[in-house]
C-alpha cells in the first residue's frame, strides 16, 4: 500500500486528491453535523494511523475464521446493488463531539430530517449549538412512548458517547436539552472517566442510562439513496441471526441490561459506500477485548453500577459511556458474522483497508480526524 504515512512504522492508505476530497465532504456532510468548530480539541488535525486506532483481526490470535466471510448467510443484496469499491475511506469523515439519536418510530424521513415539520430534529436545527463541540444529529426508528410516528408525542433520544437516554423531549424543550444536558455530556475526546455531570432531570426532561453494552447504527433513509433503504433491513436480519444465539440481541422494546441495540438512522453521508454501519461500544463491552495492563476495569464498573441500580433514572455516577465508535462502510450480509464476532464483541476490524471510515477510541485518546 502506498501513500502518506502517519508515522515511520504504520502506513496510511492513499489520500484522495484535494479537489475530490472537498467535493465529497461538501456532498456528504452538508447538513448532518450541528454545531461550531469544536471547543474540546476534536478538530486538532492529528488523525491516528489506521492500525493504531483499532486493532485488525489476526488469525494467529483470532483464528482462521477471521479471514472468511459467512458461508451460511442466506441474505443477499438485490440484483444491481452497486457499491463503490475504489475510494480510500479512512480519514475522510469529519470530527464530531456528540451524537444525538432522536426516536421517531419510523425508518425513513424527508430528504433533510431537519425539514420534518414539528419534529425534534427541526427544533435542534433551529436551536443554538452545544458548547462542547459539534453534534451529529440523526433521526432513528427508536420507538416513541406510544409507538406512533406522531411528532406531537414526546420523543426519547439517545445521546452518545454518553450512552444516556433522555425522555420527554419535545421541540419546546430542545434548547434546554442542548444547554443543560448535551453541553455537559462526555464527548468523543473526553478521557474515559466516570461522569456525574449529566443531571438526572432538568425541567420535564429526565435522563437514564442506556441499558445496552453496544449499539449498531445503520442508515435506512431510502429517500436519500435506495441502497440504504434496501440494505438496512437485510443487515439487521443477518445481525440478529448471529446475535440471538449469544443472548445479545435486543429488539426496540427490550431494555434488559447488556446486549446490543440495533437502530436505523438517517443520512450519514457516503451512500455510494453502502452499507454504512456505526458501532458504539462500552469499554470492554463483552469482556473479550485485548486489554493491556489490566485496563478492563470497566467490566467491574458496569457490574457495580448495575448492583447499585444504574439502570434507573439518575443512576449516572459510575458510567463512562462509549469507549469506541467504529464506523464501517461497504458492509454486506456475508460480513455480518465477523462484524458481530470481532467488531461488536472485541472492538477489532476485520477489513480495515477496504471498510474502515473512521471513529474514535477514548481509552487510547485517538481519533481518525
Amino acid at each position: 500500500m502506498t501513500g502518506t504515512t502517519g508515522s515511520s512504522e504504520t502506513p496510511q492508505p492513499p489520500r484522495k486528491p484535494i479537489k475530490q476530497k472537498m467535493a465529497a465532504s461538501l456532498k456528504s456532510f452538508g447538513s448532518w453535523v450541528i454545531g461550531g468548530a469544536g471547543g474540546n480539541g476534536n478538530g486538532a488535525g492529528h488523525p491516528a494511523p489506521m492500525g493504531e486506532l483499532f486493532a485488525k483481526t489476526d488469525p494467529a490470535t483470532d483464528g482462521e475464521e477471521c479471514l472468511h466471510d459467512c458461508e451460511t448467510c442466506a441474505v443477499r443484496y438485490p440484483r444491481g446493488f452497486k457499491i463503490e469499491e475504489e475510494d480510500a475511506l479512512y480519514g475522510e469523515v469529519k470530527a464530531w463531539s456528540t451524537h444525538l439519536i432522536v426516536g421517531t418510530g419510523k425508518a425513513d424521513w424527508v430528504r433533510d430530517v431537519a425539514d420534518e415539520k414539528g419534529s425534534v430534529m427541526e427544533a435542534v436545527d433551529k436551536a443554538g449549538p452545544p458548547s462542547n463541540g459539534k453534534m451529529k444529529l440523526s433521526a432513528s426508528n427508536m420507538p416513541t412512548p406510544h409507538d406512533t410516528s406522531d411528532y406531537s408525542e414526546p420523543a426519547t433520544v439517545l445521546l452518545l458517547p454518553a450512552f444516556t437516554l433522555i425522555d420527554n423531549v419535545r421541540p419546546a424543550n430542545v434548547p434546554t436539552l442542548i444547554t443543560d444536558i448535551v453541553s455537559h455530556a462526555p464527548t468523543t475526546a473526553t478521557p474515559l472517566h466516570p461522569t456525574s455531570s449529566i443531571p438526572a432531570s432538568v425541567g420535564d426532561l429526565s435522563t437514564r442510562r442506556c441499558p445496552h453494552n453496544a449499539v449498531i447504527l445503520m442508515c435506512s433513509q431510502g429517500t436519500r439513496d435506495a441502497r440504504c433503504g434496501q440494505s438496512a433491513p437485510l443487515l439487521r436480519r443477518e445481525l440478529e441471526r448471529h446475535l440471538r444465539p449469544l443472548g445479545l440481541y435486543r429488539d426496540l422494546h427490550d431494555e434488559r441490561p447488556g446486549g446490543v441495540g440495533i437502530y436505523f438512522i438517517s443520512h450519514v453521508g457516503g451512500h455510494k459506500y453502502s452499507a454504512n454501519v456505526m458501532v458504539y461500544r462500552r469499554p470492554n463491552a463483552f469482556g473479550q477485548d485485548d486489554v493491556a495492563g489490566g485496563g478492563g476495569g470497566q467490566e467491574e464498573g458496569e457490574k457495580e453500577e448495575e448492583e447499585e441500580g444504574g439502570g434507573e433514572k439518575g443512576g449516572r455516577s459510575g458510567d463512562v459511556g462509549a469507549a469506541q465508535c467504529i464506523w464501517l462502510a461497504r458492509i454486506k450480509p456475508e460480513d455480518c458474522e465477523n462484524l458481530v464476532r470481532y467488531t461488536v464483541l472485541k472492538g477489532k476490524v476485520v477489513k480495515p483497508e477496504s471498510q474502515l471510515r473512521g471513529g474514535f477510541d477514548r481509552a487510547k485518546g485517538l481519533m481518525s480526524w
